[in-house]
């Protein structure tokens, strides 16, 4: 059986991506060591054509289904190729200000 972050690439290939970014952040939240809890996913697709942010969105939960009751948080970042072009990098992660039930 593949990781969480395995399962997740291989569904948002239905969005036939010319790029594709699947980072685990999960290291930078109050998680245990090795989790698969928090991603970021950096899409860039000719589906997204014509979308705006929230439709993008929509599109990316549809493919993914069941697998996003596996995670906690994911931070997307959509863009057509033409938006990517004139961009090349999303914007950073903010640290977390969470803490865990394990806090207390």
């Amino acid at each position: 059986m593949g990781t969480t972050q395995q399962a997740l690439e291989q569904a948002l290939q239905a969005l036939a991506p010319s790029h594709i970014e699947l980072l685990n952040e999960s290291y930078m939240h109050s998680v245990p060591p090795g989790s698969e809890s928090h991603f970021k996913a950096i899409l860039v697709s000719d589906q997204f054509n014509g979308l705006n942010a929230v439709k993008r969105h929509q599109a990316v939960y549809r493919v993914l289904g069941p697998l996003m009751q596996k995670i906690h948080a994911l931070a997307l970042h959509t863009y057509t190729d033409e938006e990517w072009q004139a961009r090349q990098q999303a914007p950073a992660s903010p640290n977390c200000l969470g803490g865990s039930k394990a806090d207390g």
